[in-house]
C-alpha cells in the first residue's frame, strides 16, 4: 500500500495549505454554513481575491479541505503499517485504525454535529477523491496479498469496494450502536473480525 506516498497533487502546496488551515479553523469555530471565503481570507492574512483565485466558492474549498484531511488520516495509517505482519493482519489493522481515527477526527465530528448534509453526497451520490484513493490503495494491497497466497481469490476492486462500504457504517453510524451493552471498542473488534473473514483465503 505505497501509491499514496508520492501522489496527491493537493498536498504539499504551502500557500494553499495555509488557506486550508484557515478554513479548517473557521469551520471548527462556527461551522461550514457560517464560514465565508472572506473570513477564510481574513484568518489567512490575505486578500479575498487571493482566495477566490484558488476557489470560486466554499463548496470547492471544503472539498479540498476534506480531501486533505481524510488523505492525511490514510497516510498516517499507511506509515504505521508493519511490513513484517501477514497481509491480512496488516490490512485489517490499517482499515480499523483509519476508521477509529476518522470517527474521532475533530473536523469530521464538527461537520457531523453541525452540517451532516455535507457528507451525504459521498454516501448517496458519488465517490470523493479520498474514497477513490483509499480504494486504489486497498485493491493494490489485496492484489499483492493474492499473489502471495495470503488473501482469498476474487476481483480485488470489488473486494476493496465491499470493505469500504462496510467501513462506512463503522465511521458514520457507530455512535448509534454504542450504549451500556456495547462499546466502541467492541464494535472495532467486530469490524476486525468481519474484515479478517472477508480477506482470509
Amino acid at each position: 500500500m505505497t501509491s499514496l506516498r508520492n501522489n496527491p497533487s493537493w498536498l504539499g502546496d504551502q500557500p494553499r495549505d495555509i488557506y486550508l488551515d484557515a478554513a479548517r479553523a473557521c469551520i471548527l469555530d462556527v461551522g461550514w454554513r457560517r464560514t465565508t471565503l472572506t473570513e477564510v481570507a481574513r484568518r489567512a492574512g490575505v486578500s479575498r481575491m487571493t482566495i477566490y483565485r484558488s476557489w470560486s466558492d466554499m463548496q470547492q474549498l471544503l472539498s479540498d479541505l476534506m480531501t486533505r484531511e481524510w488523505t492525511g488520516v490514510v497516510q498516517s495509517a499507511v506509515a504505521a503499517e508493519d511490513p513484517a505482519r501477514p497481509a491480512v493482519e496488516r490490512m485489517v489493522a490499517s482499515i480499523v485504525g483509519t476508521v477509529r481515527v476518522l470517527r474521532d477526527n475533530e473536523l469530521f465530528v464538527r461537520i457531523i454535529e453541525l452540517d451532516p448534509e455535507l457528507i451525504l453526497p459521498y454516501v448517496f451520490s458519488r465517490r470523493g477523491r479520498s474514497q477513490d484513493l483509499i480504494l486504489t490503495i486497498t485493491s493494490e494491497a489485496i492484489a499483492a496479498g493474492q499473489d502471495a497466497g495470503e488473501v482469498r481469490a476474487g476481483n480485488p476492486v470489488a473486494i476493496a469496494r465491499g470493505l469500504l462500504l462496510a467501513a462506512h457504517g463503522f465511521v458514520l453510524s457507530a455512535h448509534t450502536m454504542v450504549d451500556d451493552d456495547v462499546s466502541a471498542e467492541d464494535l472495532d473488534a467486530e469490524l476486525s473480525l468481519l474484515l479478517t473473514r472477508v480477506l482470509q483465503p
